[in-house]
């Protein structure tokens, strides 16, 4: 489980600039963790982001911004709500590389059409046709490529190569080696004009423009679960103030207000029912697309659309602490943070670039030395560009955090709270799962679940029950009173209300002296309980605990008592095991009751009367068995089971969700949302493998092809425009695999 960071630090999360490969990324986070005050630095090439955890004694955001733009890159301070600067810079980002793409591409055709006429076609063959090549060219090169050369520029003054070092290196050599032919009239041995390879750096930098141009529109596709999650953000709330309703902007809304919410308005800030009722949606914050019905004293969320009712509540929760800004931060970091197997990726991409650098000079001097001598230059010239271009250490950075990115997204959309890249990588080699009882596999409320009457009727026996227990807070009583608003019972009102604590309760009820109690209770009064004693027998062997009612001292009747199962735990279960994962049931309860628990949902392993201190001990002796365990519960009374485990899973309930003491929150307690999370798991790491792969597969395979291993064999060699072409698209093909989990919805479709 991911570990919680200590109490004196803070942690910024930065939109960085200028990043174009995973070099770029690995740079700066060597930057970063050199960085005195720095405690942690994870720089996320997906996400354009930096999330440092650093020690505010030491250093501040502002020294951490230098550091960064003394890397070569530059960073903006987010900022509360609106759009941040971040996502203005992105989509300018865009605009940019659209416009650049564009003049590229108008200005490119013709030099491309030019040299691939080869003199044949009569119009496009004429004096001073190479002149207007380099015309067209240098602009392509000079303005639409700048940024290139300036990233090139700048890693090569902190003495590093990236992509961009293979871009200018490669369409630079090029378009100076062309320039310099047209200059100096070149010919070759032949007494011929030279060639020149123009349309080659056109066409490179149009080419890796457009693949630019779709990373940076897929890339912001990534992340559209956030923004979607952002957009739920009500911009204004109705607020009654003296008697008047008043309209005011979200971030004017203070605890304590009392707003109107009409109906199919967004409900601003988290708060609770005081009048009214109305039924609202809540699926974009719990992924459940049932409409909850909302009454006086029930808990409303920011975000969530109101249906047909009015109603007004008062604020309980503003800003950064309601539950939707508290999804939307559990989800910017995870989709900011790596996970394990992106290591591998980092490790390659560090060294990438000048292992590339190596083999096209390798290239180049090979061609030199072997090639005939009138042609030796010339495809020495062709390979070595080739190779430069057609390497992509992007593939690579981007293979791991895009999926994770759009993993991450799709779980919140489905009530999935994912804390880390490292508990969604983890998840899908859970072998065991160990589940709290109370409030996990039942409701976690006691209920009503058998009524037996001797001499009175159920009904009646029931409604005397209830109306005694009225005006008692204790667990089993809300649960007769329940049972009796649901038969439409009207209730009495009780008198000389007695709570017996530890046994009971009594009243006077309708005249009647009605006590609802255990059986010791009973026996301390003198009752005899022989009368009920098959009642009895027969609730607890149920696994209900049995509640006497008398009336006027006799015993009445015996209602049964219990927590219930939630009417999809058997089946989710069932769904887990059929995945090759044992369940474990924990549970302080007795054993008879656990035992009744395990039989209606078809746990074989239980655990009863156990502590919960000691639940991170039965955690631990099932790791100590080598297995992967993930423990599911409250994230409260189980946190220490949820800290000791690989994969912590909190069940919350909506209002208690315990973001920070697990690896993954459930925003409904379903146990259908952990064969979800486990199906989730599973489908982000086959995408990331299947991105790996492909993403080491191109280079593998792409690099020696553009070196010119198949001239011997076939007489073919690449042309650096297929490079910059199938450069371009391999970064966006891993984007595209990514993008296929938007699909996903596991076992909830």
């Amino acid at each position: 489980m991911t570990a919680t960071s200590t109490t004196h630090s803070e942690r910024v999360d930065l939109p960085v600039t200028g990043m174009t490969c995973a070099a770029c990324a690995a740079r700066i986070e060597r930057s970063l963790s050199k960085a005195e005050g720095v405690e942690e630095a994870s720089v996320n090439l997906a996400t354009e982001r930096a999330m440092v955890r650093f020690d505010p004694s030491i250093t501040q955001v502002d020294r951490i911004i230098d550091t960064i733009r003394s890397a070569g890159y530059d960073a903006v301070l987010p900022v509360a709500s609106g759009e941040d600067a971040h996502s203005r810079a992105r989509r300018e980002e865009y605009s940019r590389l659209q416009r650049k793409f564009w003049i590229a591409l108008v200005l490119a055709f013709p030099v491309i059409a030019i040299a691939m006429a080869h003199g044949r076609i009569a119009v496009l063959d004429f004096p001073g046709a190479r002149w207007i090549q380099l015309y067209l060219t240098t602009p392509v090169v000079f303005y639409c490529g700048a940024q290139f050369y300036r990233g090139a520029w700048s890693a090569l003054r902190h003495r590093a190569a990236d992509m961009n070092t293979l871009i200018a290196l490669g369409t630079g050599s090029a378009y100076l080696y062309s320039l310099g032919v047209l200059l100096t009239g070149g010919r070759d041995v032949h007494g011929m004009p030279a060639p020149v390879y123009f349309e080659a750096a056109a066409a490179i930098i149009a080419l890796i423009l457009l693949g630019r141009m779709l990373e940076a529109r897929a890339k912001g596709r990534t992340s559209e679960a956030v923004k979607r999650l952002i957009g739920l953000q009500s911009k204004t709330a109705t607020v009654i103030r003296d008697e008047r309703e008043v309209e005011v902007p979200i971030e004017s809304v203070m605890r304590g207000d009392v707003i109107l919410v009409r109906p199919g308005e967004k409900i601003p800030v988290d708060g609770t029912v005081v009048t009214g009722l109305s039924s609202v949606d809540e699926s974009m914050l719990t992924g459940e697309s049932v409409p909850v019905d909302k009454t006086q004293g029930q808990t409303v969320f920011g975000g969530s659309i109101n249906g047909y009712g009015s109603f007004t509540f008062v604020a309980s929760k503003v800003g950064k602490e309601t539950l939707l800004a508290r999804i939307v931060d559990a989800v910017e970091k995870a989709q900011g943070s790596k996970a394990p197997i992106a290591r591998l990726a980092d490790r390659v991409s560090g060294v990438f670039t000048p292992i590339v650098l190596s083999i096209a000079i390798a290239t180049f001097a090979i061609w030199f030395v072997l090639a005939p001598t009138e042609t030796r230059f010339a495809l020495a010239l062709v390979n070595f560009v080739s190779v430069l271009i057609i390497a992509c250490p992007c593939a690579l950075g981007l293979a791991t955090p895009t999926a994770i990115m759009v993993g991450t997204g799709v779980g919140a959309e489905l009530g999935i709270l994912v804390r880390s890249g490292e508990s969604l990588e983890t998840a899908h080699r859970v072998r065991t799962i160990v589940l709290d009882k109370t409030g996990t596999i039942t409701r976690g409320e006691p209920a009503v679940t058998e009524i037996m009457a001797t001499g009175i009727d159920e009904s009646e026996l029931l409604q005397l029950a209830a109306s005694a227990e009225s005006a008692s807070e204790h667990p089993f009583a809300r649960a007769i009173v329940n049972a009796a608003n649901e038969r439409g019972l009207v209730l009495s009102a009780s008198e000389r209300f007695s709570a017996l604590a530890g046994q009971g309760m009594e009243a006077v009820v309708e005249q009647k002296q009605v006590m609802v109690g255990t059986k010791s209770l009973l026996e301390s009064r003198g009752i005899d309980t022989a009368s009920v004693a098959t009642f009895l027998e027969r609730i607890g062997s149920s696994g209900a605990t049995p509640v006497i009612v008398t009336i006027d001292g006799r015993p009445a009747g015996v209602i049964g008592v219990a927590d219930e199962v939630r009417p999809e735990s058997a089946k989710a279960i069932a769904e887990i095991r059929s995945m090759g994962v044992d369940v474990v049931m924990l549970t302080g309860d007795n054993q008879r009751t656990a035992a009744m628990i395990a039989r209606q949902t078809g746990i074989d392993d239980v655990r009863a009367e156990v502590l919960p201190s000691d639940k991170a001990r039965v955690v631990k002796e099932i790791q100590a068995e080598g297995k992967v365990v993930a423990m599911v519960g409250d994230g409260i009374n189980d946190a220490p089971a949820l800290a000791q485990s690989d994969v912590g899973i909190a069940v919350g309930s909506g209002t208690d969700i315990a973001i920070e003491a697990s690896d993954m929150t459930l925003l409904r307690g379903d146990l259908r949302r952990v064969v979800t999370a486990l199906q989730l798991s599973k489908a982000t790491m086959g995408t990331i493998r299947q991105n790996l792969f492909w993403a080491f597969v191109y280079n593998v395979i792409g690099i020696p092809i553009a070196a010119g291993v198949l001239y011997p064999v076939t007489g073919w060699l690449m042309s650096p425009i297929l490079a910059s072409a199938a450069m371009s698209l391999s970064s966006v093909s891993v984007l595209t695999n990514s993008l296929r989990l938007r699909s996903f919805r596991g076992t909830l479709t």
